[in-house]
């Protein structure tokens, strides 16, 4: 599947949108079920190699219809990319923001945070294994906030996880700019690999015929990973590329929801 064969097709609409700053892209798109009920919600987070110019919160809307369908709400997150202001520290001042406000408005929105699941394609594969890790930093540090969002587990897809690595991979379609501009030489609080672990449960999904993000990606972080013993549970499916990974009709999301209403207790 190529971008055109997702992105061309009538694309669904969030319920509402709200605005976490002043910024154009500071805003979340909110998906929300139709019946009444409490609803379990999941935070989600475009990737486009953590440029604005490549992707936008948009491309997400085919799985947050989705879940809707299912009954599960969906935080779509916007957020300031490398060439838009982001970067570190903005891309992650404004995911950590986006996130604290679905706390504040669960209750008037009737979502139920019991199990709160973070997913995120590519570039927002990391930022969806950070959203997790971020908790576990030090109570003094800026981008870990008051009273972080808390994350019980993390659904990276295709995420492009260590940055440190991704700083060093010459030809690749993201190129070395933007993670050395999202690692900010503060690894340790940017970079799964390097940053605290958390209690929340990681998952990758990755599919064997991706060539932005191949499974070695999610072998090499799921090693180092265990190294430090953390079990990083990692499902590698196909014959798909990188788009089926958000793609409503592919194996691989199929997969990815069955194992998200399993962390909601569905």
């Amino acid at each position: 599947m190529q971008w055109p064969d997702l992105l061309d097709q009538p694309r669904p609409a969030a319920d509402r949108t709200l605005t976490y700053g002043a910024d154009p892209l500071q805003l979340v798109d909110v998906w929300l079920p139709k019946d009444k009920g409490p609803h379990p919600v999941v935070v989600m987070i475009h990737g486009g190699c953590w440029q604005t110019e490549i992707a936008t919160r948009d491309i997400m809307n085919y799985i947050a219809d989705d879940l809707r369908k299912d009954g599960i709400a969906v935080w779509n997150i916007e957020y300031r990319g490398v060439d838009r202001g982001g970067g570190y520290p903005g891309t992650y001042q404004d995911v950590g923001a986006a996130a604290d406000l679905l706390a504040g408005q669960a209750k008037a929105l009737n979502l139920d945070l019991t199990n709160t699941v973070a997913i995120g394609h590519s570039a927002g594969g990391h930022l969806a294994l950070w959203l997790a890790a971020r908790q576990a930093l030090p109570a003094n540090e800026p981008l870990r906030g008051s009273t972080p969002l808390r994350i019980d587990a993390a659904i990276s897809q295709a995420g492009i996880a260590d940055l440190r690595a991704a700083m060093k991979r010459e030809g690749h379609a993201c190129g070395t700019d933007a993670p050395t501009k999202m690692a900010g030489d503060a690894f340790a609080l940017t970079s799964p690999p390097e940053m605290p672990v958390s209690k929340a449960r990681q998952i990758q999904f990755h599919t064997d015929k991706d060539r932005i993000a191949p499974p070695e990606y999610a072998q090499s972080y799921a090693a180092d990973m265990a190294k430090r013993g953390v079990a990083v549970e990692t499902q590698i499916h196909g014959p798909e590329g990188h788009v089926e990974l958000i793609a409503p009709s592919s194996r691989s999301w199929a997969a990815q929801k069955a194992r998200i209403k399993q962390l909601l207790g569905q």
